[in-house]
């Protein structure tokens, strides 16, 4: 290293980013020392000083933090990212931002520590107005942040946070120009206003049980995946290609959308939707080539319901592109009934159909079932694979044991394009 030019080594130093690398190879000589100013990122693991004494979130380490922070921060004089995983005092992040607000373009912060801070410190990221990339984990904010207006901000995660709808809504319309949006693992109640003219993809997870709403307009975004939502409105659909809307808890009781003409893949997941939200959200995807259906049960209040009857023939009528098809249960269910197959004659097929997953949970309605898979291998064109997956099937009377041998015949008539998991 003695024999490298300055530059070179300089160049070379440039690459460290981990906290205990770069104070490591500061100690080793001044020379080294002296191109802590052309730093671009640094990084603060969780642990970093968790040897101090106490635990990483002890007063000693948190001090520690904050001094090593405070002086490297201070000498990177052109730092461009700052990422701190490690405990500390969220009271002087004001003037760590300050200091390199005219250099900062990346900011990744885990705030736990400052979680319960009522004084406004993260308010103080308004000042890094240079940020293009802004991640925040395990903060709690229960009023819209002081940021003014983050113009050249394109990605905002926070994950892990408690939020009020207020602080969703000022913090997205603080950043008119995002690309990237993800709010992972939030907590949330109320209605959620999201208006972003480029957003491209977005992640919206809230977590709980309550009825959050959702209202939904981005004429750019290309991927969007929604849980926990009872009420959603989507506007400017027209781009869109993943579209996957899930509840864990609780119901969704109405989606309103547009056509979606581009969109390669759906996925509807959660315990109960509603019949009616179910519909729109097919009706307005008559375009999807990637299905996947794993609702559990209908009902628009707490009684669980099954699912209406699905006519197969107006079903795959209204979805021609679809290739890839995953069916829970429920749904196939639905198109097993008596009459889902009264439309069926010698003209029709399905035309594009290449992959099938069935979850098959109960034997009641054998006939009907296998009635509904022989036609969906009989009338698929371009069936390459379908996989019956049979699933905590509870019912042990002979029933299923029927059933099961029957499925298995099914199999061996179709060997090469049928199994069973």
């Amino acid at each position: 290293m003695d024999a490298l030019p300055e530059g070179v080594v300089q160049h070379i130093l440039s690459h460290l980013s981990n906290a205990r690398d770069v104070a490591s190879c500061a100690a080793v000589a001044r020379c080294w020392r002296d191109c802590m100013p052309f730093l671009p990122s640094l990084y603060f693991p969780r642990g970093a000083f968790e040897t101090v004494g106490g635990g990483p979130a002890s007063a000693s380490a948190v001090a520690a933090a904050d001094d090593a922070i405070g002086r490297m921060v201070d000498a990177a004089a052109h730092l461009e990212e700052l990422v701190v995983y490690c405990p500390f005092s969220a009271s002087l992040l004001p003037r760590w931002l300050a200091a390199r607000a005219a250099t900062l373009r990346v900011l990744e912060l885990r705030v736990d520590s400052a979680a319960a801070d009522k004084s406004g410190h993260l308010d103080s990221i308004g000042v890094a107005a240079g940020l293009e990339e802004l991640r925040l984990w395990g903060l709690t904010m229960t009023r819209a942040p002081a940021w003014g207006r983050m113009e050249r901000l394109r990605v905002l995660e926070v994950v892990g946070a408690v939020l009020e709808d207020a602080a969703v809504n000022g913090a997205v319309a603080a950043c008119p120009n995002l690309t990237d949006l993800a709010l992972l693992g939030c907590e949330c109640a109320g209605e959620a206003v999201i208006s972003l003219a480029l957003l491209e993809r977005c992640r919206l997870d809230f977590v709980g049980s309550g009825n959050c709403s959702l209202r939904f307009a981005a004429p750019r975004v290309e991927s969007l995946e929604i849980q926990g939502f009872s009420l959603i409105s989507l506007q400017g659909g027209h781009r869109l290609k993943h579209l996957t809307i899930s509840k864990n808890t609780g119901t969704v009781y109405h989606v309103e959308m547009g056509k979606l003409p581009e969109l390669d893949q759906l996925s509807l997941r959660g315990v109960q939707w509603s019949w009616g939200a179910i519909n729109s959200v097919l009706q307005c995807a008559g375009e999807v080539k990637h299905l996947v259906m794993k609702v559990e049960f209908c009902g628009d209040y707490d009684t669980l319901q099954p699912f209406p009857e699905i006519d197969l023939v107006e079903f795959f009528n209204s979805h021609p592109k679809l290739r890839k098809f995953e069916i829970h249960g429920a749904m196939f269910a639905a198109l097993c009934q008596k009459n889902s197959l009264k439309k069926l004659d010698s003209r029709f097929v399905i035309p594009s159909l290449e992959q099938v997953l069935v979850t098959v949970r109960s034997p009641l309605n054998a006939e009907q079932k296998l009635n509904t898979l022989e036609s969906i291998v009989r009338y698929s064109v371009r069936l390459r694979r379908m996989v019956i997956r049979i699933s905590q099937m509870k019912n042990c009377h002979d029933a299923a044991d029927d059933f099961f041998e029957e499925i298995c015949k099914f199999t061996y008539m179709n060997s090469g394009r049928v199994c069973i998991e």
